[in-house]
């Protein structure tokens, strides 16, 4: 097949397009792109979700990458047997079918609009009508809808369901290395993330406030976000967590190797309990064991490669962090476990198997 990354996604803030592609690649696919990202980061994308009159930015700087993307398409040739329109492709997905209007179009929808929105707390109103009624067009525009989970895919309707192929997130093969010996006294934990409603920073904050000052922990919390005031006013100053506002990409898997545990997501939003966060692939394929909450996708993806807590209960997170302080051993296990769990389940190649068989399928029609 002719596979082409087709939008305005980011490689490097969203890794998950370039898992897709890269693994249809190493299945033996023709893979280009007709990419001109758009160069927003997703805090100021969240801002303008947030904020609809900023939105006018948005509209502007996608009129101008659109209007790059059609001029490449009117000199590509052949045209391609598929079209994956990468992660954020709401609105790219509708330029596509317009681009390509006989051809398999691959949505890659790990989130909804609508969801996203309901998580941030808008609950009813124009807005969330609005979102909804996106969703339901990206979908209309799509030939197949990637989804990263069993709970996501059942979002779609009934008519919209025979369009879904479930792959997990994954991770880039840059990001896999196999646990090396950490030299510290210490349990050293990381966190990463934009601190949103999702990943229930707080429940870290408030269990690192329960720890005691010899734990032998110590907590690097990376990020920054909506949820970052309550996170830190809730660990109440503890010495034993370091903040950092941000690294970028690659430093942050730098950093992510300097530690022994990778922390997931904590929050009980119905958001929350349908995903598999991404930091839980990169932090499993760079050798770290994985804590985060017991949830039926995480179980899934993870089986019983990772130490699993409650989901939003800061006491049992911080009763797991002092019992693998106080276990090496255990750590070593779930290190080797995890690394393991990402070899045989999230490289691109295998990543991108379910989806291969989708579109071989749907282009021998």
């Amino acid at each position: 097949m002719r596979i082409v990354g087709f939008g305005t996604y980011d490689r490097e803030k969203h890794p998950r397009v370039g898992i897709l592609l890269d693994g249809l690649r190493q299945i033996g696919e023709e893979v280009t792109e007709l990419n001109a990202p758009l160069g927003f980061t997703t805090a100021e994308r969240v801002a303008m979700l947030g904020k609809p009159w900023l939105a006018y930015r948005l509209l502007l700087r996608l009129m101008r990458r659109w209007w790059a993307l059609t001029v490449r398409r009117a000199t590509a040739r052949p045209t391609p047997d598929v079209v994956l329109v990468g992660y954020l492709g709401h609105f790219d997905v509708i330029l596509a079918r317009l681009l390509f209007p006989r051809t398999v179009i691959a949505l890659d929808l790990l989130i909804f609009a609508s969801e996203t929105a309901s998580d941030r707390g808008v609950r009813k109103g124009l807005k969330l009508a609005l979102l909804s009624g996106l969703d339901r067009l990206a979908i209309g525009c799509a030939s197949l809808v990637i989804v990263d989970s069993e709970e996501h895919a059942g979002l779609l309707t009934a008519s919209e369901r025979h369009k879904a192929v479930v792959a997990p997130v994954g991770s880039p093969d840059e990001w896999f290395a196999e646990p090396s010996e950490i030299e510290t006294s210490l349990l050293k934990v990381l966190f990463f993330g934009l601190f949103t409603p999702l990943q229930g920073a707080p429940v870290i904050g408030e269990a690192i406030a329960l720890l005691p000052p010899d734990a032998g922990i110590h907590v690097t919390m990376v990020g920054s976000g909506q949820d970052l005031a309550e996170t830190r006013l809730r660990a109440a100053g503890s010495p034993l967590a370091t903040w950092r506002e941000w690294v970028e990409p690659g430093e942050l898997l730098r950093v992510l190797r300097e530690h022994q545990v990778c922390l997931g997501i904590f929050a009980d939003t119905l958001k929350a309990l349908r995903v598999t966060p991404n930091k839980v692939f990169q932090g499993a394929a760079a050798g770290c064991a994985i804590l985060t909450s017991d949830t039926p996708p995480q179980r899934r993806s993870l089986g019983d490669a990772a130490r699993f807590v409650r989901v939003a209960d800061p006491i049992a997170l911080a009763e797991a962090l002092q019992s693998l302080a106080a276990d090496p051993a255990e750590v070593r296990r779930l290190r080797r476990s995890a690394y393991e769990r990402a070899e045989a389940a999230f490289r691109p190649r295998n990543v991108a198997q379910p989806v291969h068989a989708a579109l071989v399928a749907m282009t021998k029609q």
